[in-house]
């Protein structure tokens, strides 16, 4: 998989377990803070078992246009980090409707889940999360930073 998607903004995704993280710099009550949530997401193949992933889904607020998608080193053949970086806007409008022409497509798939397809030189990865946690994630990146502590 690619490390980056067409012409587009960075920031961050995936979905499940939640873990904020607040900049080390003191926020204001109306900036958005920076959010991490670890989620599991399914490999889609051929194959009748679909793979488990722990993925992280990151959203910069420097970078408030933009979502990432952070997959594990093991499922890259350099063996680091995939990071891709996509429009926050085309996650939100793929839990509606499909959408999306370039590198990144998303897409509901029934009432629960959600696929996100990533293309890349080196091939497709077809990749379903819960409908659920992607839209926490999302409700957390709208969110005001609380106050620092």
């Amino acid at each position: 998989m690619s490390a980056t998607a067409e012409n587009l903004p960075a920031a961050a995704t995936t979905a499940t377990t939640a873990t904020a993280t607040a900049p080390a710099a003191a926020a204001t009550s109306t900036a958005a803070a920076a959010v991490e949530e670890r989620v599991r997401a399914r490999v889609i193949t051929d194959d009748p078992l679909y793979r488990a992933i722990p993925v992280a889904l990151r959203f910069a607020p420097a970078e408030p246009l933009a979502v990432r998608i952070v997959f594990p080193a093991g499922l890259s053949p350099e063996g680091t980090d995939n990071e891709w970086v996509f429009p926050r806007a085309l996650l939100e409008a793929g839990l509606q409707a499909p959408t999306g022409t370039g590198d990144v497509r998303v897409w509901p798939c029934g009432r629960v889940q959600a696929v996100v397809e990533f293309h890349s030189p080196e091939g497709v990865a077809v990749v379903q999360f819960d409908i659920a946690a992607l839209r926490r994630f999302l409700r957390r990146c709208h969110a005001p930073a609380t106050a620092t502590r």
